[in-house]
């Protein structure tokens, strides 16, 4: 029997280090893999369908919103965002390790709707280290870096709302740390009754 994958949702403020976190982990763990989102935005040039996203118009969207088809969704000004439910639990049930990388609000929907997932917020050891990470990319404007500094303030504090928190300060170290987060989630008793009937059966056979 195939065993289930685990849903797994990362959260943390922008220049955390999220994305170059779950980068590493899917070079170690292959069976990792990234939740395709829906939306109601027109494709970019190189877009495909079910691989950068899947587009929908704005009332098969709301449709399956009505249906309760999505673990979560966001409205970007004029355009919705969602995971589809459907397309995670195909992937669970074939055993794959979903990573779900999104904030807390998408984060706390999907807890609603599915409390069984794994929930880690990842954070930098500190808020003057996250300022020179958002500093250091160039990117932006003094003004939005500072807004970001605001939200990663305030979000800190509906951390506790998840399961596990991952200070990023070694990268190496961070990664591991999360690794060894899903390695010990597939080993617990509550995701495993159907194998330990079928070891206890063996057992009882034995004897």
């Amino acid at each position: 029997m195939k065993e289930r994958g685990l849903l797994i949702v990362i959260s943390g403020p922008s220049g955390a280090g999220k994305g170059t976190i779950c980068s590493e982990l899917r070079k170690e763990m292959p069976n990792l893999v990234y939740s395709v989102s829906m939306t109601t935005r027109d494709p970019r040039v190189g877009e495909k369908e079910g691989i950068n996203y899947f587009f929908r118009t704005k009332e098969q969207f709301e449709e399956l919103l009505a249906q309760g088809d999505f673990l979560e969704y966001a409205k970007v000004y004029d355009n919705y965002y969602g995971t589809p439910k459907a397309h995670v639990m195909d992937l669970l049930d074939e055993g794959k390790h979903v990573i779900l990388e999104i904030d807390i609000q998408g984060a706390m929907q999907v807890k609603d709707a599915f409390s069984d997932g794994v929930f880690i917020y990842i954070v930098p050891p500190s808020l003057s280290v996250l300022s020179n990470r958002l500093n250091g990319r160039g990117t932006d404007a003094q003004d939005v870096i500072n807004k970001r500094l605001s939200l990663a303030s305030s979000e800190l504090a509906l951390a506790h709302r998840y399961d596990y928190i991952v200070v990023n300060d070694i990268l190496d170290e961070a990664v591991e740390k999360v690794a060894s987060i899903l390695r010990a989630e597939a080993c617990k008793i509550s995701r495993n009754k159907e194998k330990i009937q079928d070891i206890y059966k063996q057992y009882m056979t034995k004897e």
